[in-house]
């Protein structure tokens, strides 16, 4: 037999795969679209606020729209992490709840809600979306995968007023081809420490990227339909009409410095962090 005239061939053939075994497995997994879901669990949103909102995402990675909307990428499949933020000093709570996971069949996406469902929630005082947004930056380039595109979903119900300017950490994550969408959470009216506009100031300060929107939640009923129509308009990369622009066409742009502002007057008579489980309270 021919091969039996090089035998030394064998442990360099052996060898060679065996170097190359490890390159393969951290090979980057292709994907549609990489999303990281920023939460914000500050001590702003009550416990009701905050189980809504919870349960507006398990419901949304339940749903057949959300399961039609993955097949209907290029590749068929899209990653997902679920991050909960608050402030950015005690000492910076940013907390993955749910670790990057592929969703492709649909399946795979209700196990990614059981597993969030189970999860437990958190109350923390602060509110930095600057530190959101680095933190899930962060994320992306320690992530394995190859996404066709890369977007933060941020939702809360107030501005930023912890950490660095909210703008910076945008336009930074905008040049870096990364889409910036919101979720801003209007049940009530605003607190000294929060911008009276949060719609305004998530489309002026906080959003940013290619095809980036928003979308509002202004009553609890909301939740589940409008967390699930942002999230299947992300997965499909769809274009819709900018309803905020033109209900506040002509106002003047927000200042999105104010919050850090008003922090600093609101701080020396706050009494420090809240940090704790619902479950326990």
């Amino acid at each position: 037999m021919r091969y039996l005239k090089a035998p030394w061939l064998i442990p360099v053939v052996v060898t060679g795969l065996l170097t190359l075994a490890p390159a393969w497995r951290s090979a980057p997994v292709e994907v549609d679209l990489a999303l990281v879901l920023a939460v914000d669990v500050s001590t702003s949103m009550d416990p009701d606020e905050q189980n809504l909102q919870r349960q507006g995402y398990v419901e949304t990675f339940r749903s057949p729209l959300v399961h039609q909307a993955i097949r209907t990428g290029m590749l068929g499949r899209i990653a997902v992490t679920y991050v909960e933020w608050a402030g950015a000093h005690t000492p910076g709570y940013q907390s993955v709840i749910v670790p990057w996971t592929v969703l492709e069949t649909p399946n795979e996406s209700i196990a990614f809600a059981e597993r969030l469902a189970r999860a437990p929630t958190r109350r923390v005082s602060g509110t930095s979306i600057s530190k959101a947004i680095d933190f899930s930056m962060a994320l992306f380039s320690s992530s394995r995968f190859l996404a066709a595109r890369r977007v933060i979903d941020i939702s809360g119900d107030g501005s930023n007023n912890q950490g660095r300017l909210v703008t910076d950490a945008r336009d930074e994550a905008v040049a870096r081809g990364v889409t910036i969408n919101g979720l801003p959470i209007m049940l009530k009216g605003p607190d000294r420490g929060e911008n009276a506009t949060l719609d305004a100031y998530y489309h002026d300060c906080v959003i940013g990227g290619a095809n980036a929107f928003l979308i509002l939640v202004r009553e609890r009923r909301q939740f589940l339909s409008e967390t699930r129509a942002k999230i299947v308009r992300e997965i499909a990369d769809s274009a819709g009409p900018d309803l905020l622009m033109q209900s506040v066409r002509g106002r003047p742009l927000t200042d999105c410095d104010t919050s850090e502002s008003v922090w600093d007057d609101f701080a020396p008579n706050h009494h420090g962090p809240v940090i704790g489980s619902e479950r326990d309270l």
